[in-house]
Parts: structure tokens; sequence; C-alpha cells
């Protein structure tokens, strides 16, 4: 298992009311199937052992009893397996019925754990048979007839099983009617600590009620940032007056990971994250920390949750960590900064070019600037900063022409940037100035003794230095500003030249990632109804990213290609994501990136996967340069956040300049040790 995961499951099978022995089989052949599939939790629908629907039949002691037999015996068929099974169940104790969840494991009855929250409205008529739980654990005696043995077993809503070869893993029980309250028994229980809910339902169908089921599981993962395993009532309940639908449902913070198909049976598997869940509740201040007053209240089960197999240990870390990566039982997305969905992309896209245009739009209203200038190379980021300053422009209701575009050729500029860089800014009503940088760039190469012909990053950075002296100059004959067109891939890259095209007086594009530029770029042009500035921006799109600093090709394209030289951008914007947003170790976005950029995920998308190898060098590269060029990140100039990750240093890093990558680098070194397990 990668590194942080856990893997559960939601199960829902056919079931007949009453039929308790029927019933019992079919939870152990999914027990089975379990265990095949390397499940660790595996939760069923509320009642599964006699049927939510068996009526005033729950007053059978005959009924009852046939629960209690059976659940000594699926107990019994649990022993030699760790995984932690949920069953639900009605159950007799302290002289009281109560509709009930219980936990087994290995053989033994580890927790009883009642509802709270009873309706009796509608279609319900709960408070007829069961009695509502109480918070405070009891223990109540379990006889089993199969071995003779009689054990305590706590009985009671705060009750929490914690793994304890998994500190992150710490699970607490509700059930059906609970989550819909206001006041969920799930926020009590993750206050105490729990990272995992299990919730055993039987909610029946309504024209429009899976929408809001499924809105209510996401919403509740996500305002407790914890797991939820919603496991629902499906074919076999009766079918009088309701029916029910199944629809099992596994969310992690805010993300619904795996839904099951409605109105059917069967079993869902998801791997969920549990160190993703943890880093997030310290991340985020206002998430509370663990209330020992309240955890006092709590009667704690420690368990051992199962492990990998151990064909697994005695391989090479790599190896091993492939080997995990294929078989998550998730998809990890290749490109998190962009959204998969087309109409949720350009919904994004559009939010994200209105948050950039609003920061320019207030800065240049702050200081009363009529001007802004801009070094338009016919790229992508320059593209996008010029957009954006059309936008602000036109909210501010001044004048396109009061935006002063430059392009500035010099030894590496070709014909078709060139090109694009002109149309574009004709296009958009912009002022053009075209200043060949070649003459001034010899001649300074001239004074400080550097001989043109040694292509150095001196030969560079000369370039690009001189490009941003101009801009500036033009900007105080204007009385404007310069906008910067860097983006957040570059940044993190340091791919920039330090006082160069890494200086200006407001970044626009500062919060936005390589993956994403592609996209608003595209997002304009797909949405613009002037043909010439769409032909325009498709080109520019599919216009390979480079510095255009080294000489072009014998003809005429671009020599110098930016992902030839520091990787692939959707590489390094996956690493950027897992790194920052979740502050995951190298071995574990390693692992996750093999399984988002294997050949096997990416080929139903018609896109190239990458191998080991290169996944391995270009993270490698990626810690390296992103440790080593912090300090260009130190002293960026202002520019808006428009998601979730961000490197400015007066808000999202706060990184030293000169802190060591000595401990990143030696993990990803292991790979080529072996593995002891």
């Amino acid at each position: 298992m990668v590194e942080g995961y856990v893997r559960v499951a939601a199960a829902t099978p056919k079931i007949k009311v009453a039929d308790v022995e029927y019933n019992k089989q079919a939870i152990m052949k999914m027990m089975d199937e379990a265990e095949k599939e390397g499940v660790q939790l595996l939760v069923f629908p509320e009642l599964v052992l006699s049927a939510y629907t068996c009526g005033d039949l729950f007053h059978q002691k005959a009924l009852i009893a046939a629960c209690e037999d059976a659940l000594d015996e699926i107990c019994e068929h649990s022993r030699g397996s760790e995984i932690l099974h949920v069953i639900g169940i009605p159950y007799y104790a302290v002289n009281k019925l109560y509709n009930c969840a219980a936990v087994v494991q290995n053989g033994r009855l580890l927790a009883i754990i009642p509802k709270k929250n009873l309706p009796n409205y509608g279609e319900f008529y709960e408070r007829r048979w069961f009695t509502p739980g109480q918070e405070k654990v009891v223990n109540v005696i379990h006889h089993s007839k199969r071995t003779g043995d009689s054990y305590a077993v706590p009985f009671g809503m705060n009750v929490l099983i914690q793994a304890e070869n998994n500190p992150d893993f710490i699970l607490a029980c509700e059930i059906c009617e609970d989550i819909w309250v206001p006041d969920p028994p799930s926020t009590r229980h993750c206050l105490a600590g729990a990272t995992v809910i299990a919730n055993a339902s039987a909610s029946d169908e309504m024209v429009g009620k899976d929408s809001y089921r499924r809105e209510l599981i996401r919403s509740a993962s996500a305002r407790l940032v914890t797991a939820y395993i919603y496991a629902n009532a499906g074919d076999g309940e009766s079918t009088t007056d309701l029916v029910f639908g199944g629809q099992d449902l596994l969310a992690e913070n805010g993300t619904l990971v795996k839904e099951g198909h409605r109105f059917d049976t069967g079993m869902y598997i998801a791997d969920l994250d549990l160190e993703k869940l943890v880093q997030e509740r310290a991340r985020m201040t206002t998430y509370p920390e663990q209330n020992t007053d309240l955890l006092e209240q709590y009667e704690i089960v420690t368990v051992c949750l199962r492990e990998e197999n151990a064909e697994k240990r005695g391989i090479l870390l790599r190896e091993k960590l492939a080997a995990d990566a294929r078989h998550l039982r998730r998809y990890i997305d290749p490109h998190p900064f962009v959204p998969g969905n087309p109409a949720e992309r350009n919904a994004r896209c559009e939010e994200i070019f209105t948050i950039q245009a609003l920061g320019l739009k207030k800065r240049l209203e702050h200081i009363g600037a009529k001007y802004a200038v801009v070094g338009i190379s016919g790229g992508l980021d320059s593209t996008l900063a010029l957009l954006v300053m059309a936008k602000a422009f036109d909210l501010l209701g001044l004048p396109r022409e009061n935006i002063i575009s430059v392009t500035m050729p010099a030894f590496g500029t070709t014909d078709r940037t060139y090109h694009n860089a002109v149309l574009l800014t004709q296009c958009l009503g912009a002022t053009l100035r075209e200043i060949n940088i070649r003459e001034s760039v010899l001649q300074h190469f001239k004074d400080i003794g550097h001989d043109p012909d040694d292509h150095s990053v001196t030969y560079e950075n000369g370039q690009a230095r001189e490009r941003t002296q101009i801009l500036m100059d033009v900007a105080n004959q204007v009385n404007g500003i310069v906008v910067g067109t860097g983006d957040l891939s570059e940044l993190a890259l340091g791919w920039a030249t330090y006082n160069g095209d890494h200086m200006s007086m407001y970044a626009v594009n500062v919060g936005v990632p390589k993956t994403l530029v592609r996209y608003l770029v595209r997002f304009v042009a797909e949405t613009s109804e002037d043909e010439a500035l769409k032909n325009c921006l498709f080109d520019i799109y599919d216009t390979p990213v480079s510095p255009e600093l080294l000489p072009p090709t014998g003809d005429g394209t671009i020599a110098q290609k930016t992902e030839d030289l520091v990787g692939p951008y959707e590489l390094h914007d996956f690493f950027l994501y897992q790194i920052l947003r979740f502050g995951f170790r190298p071995k574990k976005v390693y692992a996750l990136a093999l399984r988002a950029f294997s050949n096997q995920s990416r080929e139903k998308n018609g896109e190239a996967g990458y191998d080991e190898e290169t996944i391995y060098k270009w993270l490698q590269k990626f810690y390296w340069r992103f440790f080593s060029q912090q300090f260009k990140r130190s002293c960026l100039p202002d520019g808006p956040k428009v998601g979730s990750v961000a490197v400015s240093p007066r808000g999202d890093l706060r990184m030293p300049s000169d802190a060591a990558a000595n401990l990143w680098i030696a993990e990803l070194q292991e790979f080529d040790k072996e593995y002891h397990g």
C-alpha cells in the first residue's frame, strides 16, 4: 500500500427480509471477497443482518436471537482476518432494543455502537421498536456459543477504534439519520480524534434524494476533514411502501472518491489517504486540536490493521513503490491544477482570469496609473498577461491603447513568435512598440568582455536583463507600471533570470501553474468571437515553451525548448501540488506520480505516460531546483493568489533561502537500497 493510504470498502449485499441465515451468508461471502482484495475496513448497511424493513417483527424474540447467533458466526468466520468489519444489527442490551453497528475483527466482537437519532417522521417509525443510543459507554457481555468464551464488549456511541500499527487510523461509527441532523455524532467523534467515519445506513429512494445524499456525505467529509464510508441498504429490502437503491459513497475531505451504482448490489473499494487528512488538519489553524477532555469520555479499542502481503518484502524499495502504485485503488489526477471536466475547467479558467484582472485593476487604481507595460514574446505567459491587462483596462474604463506591448527581438527570436506577438497586440487594441535589443546586448557583452559566441548563462541572462531594463524605463516614460509575466511553475523551479523576467511591479501570473496557463489561453481562444484573435491564440497554445535566448535552428524554428532542459511541466506541476499542498515525502510523491502518469492511466485519454526512470530523474531535479532557487522567490513582486498552492514569501511559502535539500534528496537515493520491510 502506498504510504498513508488505507483500503476501505462499502458493501451492499442482496438480502431477504427477516431471513437472517440468508443475510449472514451474503455478508460472509463479501467478507471473503474483501479479504482477497486487500481491504482493511469493510462497512455494511444498517440492520443488514435482519433487513431494515422488518417493521414489528423487531418485537419478535426469534428474530433478535437469530441475529445474535448470526453475529457470533460472523465473528468466528472473521477469525484469522485483520479486516475491520462494521455490520448493522438489531441488538438487545441493558433491557432495551437498539439499532446498532457491530465492529468485528479476527474472531472477536470489538464494540457495539448504537444509533442516537431515531427518525419518527414521514416513512420512518424507528422509535416504535428501538431506543436512542447514549454517548456513555458501558460494558455488555458477549457469550460465544461457538467457542464458549465470554468477554466484555464496549456498548455506546463514544467508542474509537485505533490502529496501533497506523496512528493516522482512528475509526468511529454513526448510523444513517445521525448524519442528517444539525449536530451529527461524527462532529464530536472527529473532535475526539477520529479520522475515519463509518456510516451503516438505510436511506430509501425518492426523486432527487440521491444528489442530496451525495452532497451530504461529500460536505461532511470536507467539514470534518475526514474519510467517510457510507454503506446504504439496497436490493432485498421490503418494497411494500419504499425502495432502497444502495448508493454507497466513499469520500475524503470533500472529494467523492468512489460511488456505488444505484439500484444495484456490490462492494465498492477505494484507497483513502489518511496521511493527507492528518496533514490538512495540522495545516488548518482553525481545525481544533484533539479535545483531551472529550477524549476521556471515549472508550479506546486498540487493534492491528491488516498490512501488506509478505511477498512484497525483500525487494528493492523502488520496485515496491512501483508495485504499490500500480495496485492503488483510486484515480490520481495527473493534472491537479486543471479540472478534467470541460465545463468545470472553463468555469475555473473564467474565475482565475477574473481574479487576475481584478488584482491588476486594484493596483492600477491605487497608484493612479493610466498606463501599463508588458514584454510580449509570442509565448504563453506573456500572452496571458496581456489578455489579463486588456480585461483590467476594460474594467477600469481605460482605453486599451494605454497598454504598451513591447516586443524585443534578439538572437533567439523566431518568425513564428514575433508575428504572433505583433498580431496579438493588434487584435487586443494595445499599443505596439518594437525595440530590437541585439545591438544593445552586443554592446553590453563588449563592455563586460563576454564573447558573443559563448552561449553560456551570461549570454542568455544578458538578454533577459536588457529586456527588463527597457520595460522599466518605458514604464517611467508613460508614468505606468511593468506587469510581470512569470508563472507559478517557473517560480517553483527558479526558471527565471534574477532581476530579469523575475522582476516587475505587479505579477499577474504568479499564482498560475504552467499547465493551467495553457488552458487559460485556450479558454480565451475558444470563447473569443474575433477569428483573428482566436487563430492567433491557438497557434500560441501550440508553440513549444521556450525563452528563445539561443539562436534558432537552421530552418528558423525554436532551438531552445524549456521542457528539454528542466523537464515536463506537467510532471513538475504534479510534484509541486503534492509537495506544497500536502507536504508529502519524496517516496510518496514518486509513487503517486507513477500511478498518475503510467501508460495504463493515460492511454484512455490518448496521452503517453512516463516510465519510472523519467519520473525519478525529474523529481530529483525538482527538489534540487526548488531548494536552490528559493532566493528568487524571497523577493517576488506582488501578485494575486488564485489557488491553494502559492509561493509568495509574504503568505504561503515562508521558506529560508539557504535551506538544505539533503534530507529530501537522500530519501530519493534510498531507491537503490534494499527494502527490508
